[in-house]
């Protein structure tokens, strides 16, 4: 079954808990493997003002988010010809001449108070045009604690102005770390961190395992499960605060939580009736109302975006498949049907698309199925695949892989073009959880 126990892993393992102040046991370094052949080029010039490392660290995060998309050949910060920092001053004529289509320019003015207007300006170069053609121009207020947060915040709009499509720099991913210590005897912990592996903060650290993590739709909670007392339990934990509620602790298995998509309600999975099957909690009221009852394993639910209905993992015709669930009028439908195991499924935003774990030839891998065709196309290579989990606006999946003995964590896009590696400093990395938008 590999890494995990793939089916029934998550309901495995105690657990001991505690808020933490200790470092993370994991930093995450992005490394693009591949990206898109036709990259949009674009030069990044470093900020003027607030001193050189406020100018570099800026300029030098939005150059390395719209890299690490994988939709971006990017030149600058650092060996430019030109440094502009205002749209009037950028010179179409030599960026054309360097082959770039656009060029990002910015400052950072100190505004007393430890306080930093940060100003960044999008100017396109590209066709005839003698002038450059300011696409925008945004400023933030912020402290210098948060210049990286607001560096991430001008990536999304650049990417977003020039793809289309909203930018998930400013999201963050959840996952959880073993370390192994010797003597058959490990030690995990649930982390966060911002999604190029920064800002890591430990949740939770225990002996025993801890598992499935999943974000509140507002991303400021994560659903776990828990063994603590030698009894199976799920929590709801605030990320910020690290305060934290029981919301589950029937006799048997309390597993794999999902928040509904208006933050209340968990999709769990309970044995009290014998074998997992799927219940609806409601957090305000704790009225439980079972949805799927009967022999076969059911488990693994998520939401649809509008609430109506969730997929799920079961065994009910034999091999595990997914399956929807319609809440309106409790009728189920199997969803998948190339391959002969496929499981843990993640749905973009519109619903259109869905990433799953899907065994070829005795391994795994990540798989994107068009959910209204039904077409099935492979993305990832390693063949030790699972876990994935979809970005809030549904272009790239990250999920747990392997190398050598390693567990790590890896992004590729739904159409499988752009690849990167995350791999941990320290320990084995699995279970992502990508975190909706963070307004």
């Amino acid at each position: 079954m590999g890494r995990g126990c793939r089916f029934l892993g998550w309901f495995l393992g105690l657990l001991g808990v505690g808020l933490i102040s200790l470092p993370a046991y994991a930093v995450l370094d992005l490394e693009l493997t591949q990206g898109v052949a036709a990259a949009i080029p674009i030069a990044v010039v470093p900020f003027s003002g607030g001193g050189a490392a406020g100018q570099a660290a800026v300029s030098q995060i939005i150059a390395q988010d719209l890299a690490h998309s994988g939709e971006f050949r990017v030149q600058g910060p650092t060996g430019l010809g030109q440094n502009p920092t205002t749209p009037n001053q950028v010179d179409v004529a030599y960026w054309r001449s360097q082959g770039d289509d656009n060029v990002v320019v910015g400052s950072l003015e100190a505004m007393g108070g430890g306080q930093y207007r940060a100003t960044v300006s999008l100017v396109g170069v590209y066709g005839g045009q003698a002038t450059g053609r300011t696409l925008f121009t945004q400023s933030f207020t912020a402290p210098a604690e948060s210049l990286r947060a607001v560096a991430h915040r001008m990536s999304d709009l650049i990417y977003q102005q020039l793809t289309g499509v909203r930018g998930v720099f400013s999201t963050r991913v959840a996952y959880i770390v073993v370390q192994r210590l010797g003597g058959g005897h490990s030690r995990y912990a649930l982390d966060v961190a911002d999604v190029d592996g920064f800002h890591p903060q430990t949740l939770l650290v225990s002996d025993e395992p801890i598992m499935s993590p999943a974000w509140s739709p507002d991303a400021r909670k994560l659903a776990y499960v828990s063994f603590e007392g030698k009894r199976a339990a799920i929590f709801v934990q605030d990320v910020l605060t690290g305060s934290r509620m029981r919301v589950s602790n029937a006799p048997g298995i309390n597993g794999a939580p999902a928040f509904s998509p208006d933050g209340r309600s968990l999709a769990l999975v309970l044995s009290t009736s014998g074998n997992p099957n799927l219940y609806l909690l409601d957090l305000a009221s704790h009225h439980l109302r079972p949805l799927t009852s009967g022999w076969s394993i059911d488990t693994e639910p998520v939401f649809a975006s509008d609430g109506r209905s969730l997929l799920f993992t079961s065994n009910r015709d034999g091999n595990p498949q997914i399956y929807r669930y319609n809440l309106e009028n409790s009728a189920i439908s199997r969803v998948t049907y190339s391959g002969e195991y496929n499981a843990k499924a993640s749905l973009s935003p519109d619903g259109r698309l869905m990433a799953c774990m899907h065994r070829e030839g005795g391994q795994f891998y990540i798989a994107v199925q068009d959910v209204p065709t039904g077409r099935v196309d492979v993305v990832s290579q390693a063949g030790s695949d699972e876990s994935p989990s979809l970005a809030p606006n549904g272009k790239m999946i990250i999920y747990a892989t392997t190398s050598g003995s390693q567990g790590m964590l890896a992004q590729v896009s739904v159409d499988g073009r752009i690849r990167l590696l995350l791999p941990a400093r320290e320990g084995s990395v699995q279970e992502p959880a990508w975190s909706p938008f963070v307004n």
